[in-house]
């Protein structure tokens, strides 16, 4: 008996970057993530599908990332440095036969058949990385999800003239690259704001009433989003439906309606403003879940068997040692040892799903409704930063696969399956530290916001 789902949604986007100069803020930049990140990507889908699982990723491929992906540019530089990676790897072979290492000189090894291997990927997609994602979503494996067209922190945008640029946009892009349409939208930095007074971040420009972010996705008929759970332990109850149809309710429901489990972001809700009934559902980031992999403390890319991101052999190189220890300068880490990781990644991705399990079932007995478990991450987590995230992912999406208990779904499949059936208010508020909007409006950016508010109202 099925106790609940659960959705990875990972959030693609890497800052226009190309023709920008080469390390670290160049073009090397989206190399690595296409390299590290969206190459091992279509691996591990291929992965579980060869194991005859799925791997049903909702994932977001901002305007931004997508217009880089598919430039003729990349499509003809990614190639000759994958090949200039490759031949780094060799030069570094030949100076650790020197030093007469041989275990650096098998890593070194590694790295170069690593590099010819994402090469010859690259080809057999003919270069065209966005289309083979869009091909998996014709399939029915994946689900592709748009985003602002600039990455444009929304809340916080002066003019709802460019709010609406920035969705509308956004979703064109989306269409005109993928070929489809995308019914699902990351918000950048996963921030909202509802309708009602607003008062300007800085500058002298008058309070008035705007829209809420609910509103401009909505009339650009966005259907889902992700907000983070702080938002949702601030949900007001406004509505709920029924086999009847909608129906209105007081704010205070939330608060003894223990039956509909409002607030929890183990289920969906509809965000609405002003209270009426509309189309757009929220998705709640699940904070233990994500913690598991995001947390300093506890997370597990801080194992020290896992590669270590930071250490470099010579300027732009290639990483040799591993993690070590949190506490370990990186003059004390260690040598990489790759036969050491695959228990590493096999032991966390148990735990990862007997946390989600957990969860699941503690939902489902406590209240006899089957939850949905939401974990969305920055894309280039897996693979970029922690280089054995995707075949963690790999490992996590076949483990859960194959529980009967739990059913693996994209995003709209979940809606499909379970509709949202409560509408809520939902406060200001990010994914960022303290939950609000410390981390991009603060007395270090206030004079971006002052310039970004200029240019608005010139």
């Amino acid at each position: 008996m099925a106790i609940g789902s659960f959705v990875l949604v990972l959030h693609g986007h890497v800052p226009y970057v190309l023709k920008h100069g080469r390390w670290p803020h160049g073009d090397h930049w989206v190399f690595e993530a296409a390299a590290e990140t969206y190459l091992p990507l279509l691996e591990v889908i291929e992965s579980c599908r060869a194991a005859g699982g799925r791997c049903p990723i909702t994932l977001g491929l901002t305007p931004v990332l997508l217009e880089q992906l598919s430039h003729p540019y990349f499509k003809e530089r990614f190639p000759l440095w994958l090949a200039e990676r490759e031949e780094r790897a060799h030069r570094d072979e030949q100076e650790f036969e020197s030093w007469g290492d041989a275990h650096l000189v098998s890593l070194a090894r590694r790295w170069a058949d690593r590099y010819e291997q994402l090469n010859s990927l690259f080809s057999a997609i003919k270069g065209d990385l966005p289309g083979a994602f869009a091909q998996l979503w014709n399939d029915g494996q994946i689900e592709l999800i748009s985003s602002s067209a600039t990455h444009g922190y929304t809340p916080l945008l002066l003019q709802d003239s460019s709010i609406r640029a920035q969705i509308r946009m956004g979703l064109k892009t989306s269409e005109r690259v993928l070929g489809r349409r995308p019914s699902g939208y990351w918000l950048p930095e996963c921030a909202y704001r509802p309708g009602g007074p607003w008062t300007p971040a800085v500058g002298q420009t008058p309070s008035r009433v705007r829209l809420g972010t609910d509103q401009h996705l909505a009339r650009e008929g966005v259907k889902f989003t992700i907000l983070d759970a702080q938002l949702f332990r601030g949900a007001r109850s406004e509505g709920i439906r029924t086999h009847d149809g909608y129906l209105k309710v007081g704010w205070d429901q939330a608060a003894w309606d223990v039956g509909r489990v409002w607030r929890s972001v183990l289920e969906p809700h509809i965000a609405s403003t002003d209270g009426t009934d509309t189309d757009l559902s929220v998705f709640g980031r699940h904070p233990e879940v994500s913690e598991q992999v995001w947390s300093g403390q506890v997370g597990y890319p801080a194992d020290g068997r896992y590669l270590e991101f930071h250490k470099k052999h010579g300027s732009d190189g290639l990483r040799y040692w591993k993690v070590t220890s949190a506490r370990a300068g990186l003059g004390e880490k260690e040598r990489y040892s790759p036969e050491d990781v695959h228990g590493a990644v096999f032991s966390h991705a148990q735990h990862f799903c007997s946390v989600v399990r957990g969860i699941l079932r503690q939902h489902h007995e406590r209240h006899g409704r089957e939850g949905v478990v939401v974990a969305p991450f920055d894309a280039e987590l897996f693979g970029h930063w922690w280089a054995e995230g995707p075949i963690f992912l790999r490992d996590v999406m076949l483990t859960l696969n194959a529980d009967p208990e739990i059913t693996v779904r994209t995003a709209s499949e979940q809606l499909a399956a379970l509709p949202a059936d409560k509408v809520a208010w939902f406060p200001e508020g990010s994914w960022g530290a303290g939950g609000d909007h410390r981390v991009w409006l603060n007395d270090d950016l206030k004079w971006m916001w002052e310039v970004i508010y200029h240019l608005a109202l010139a």
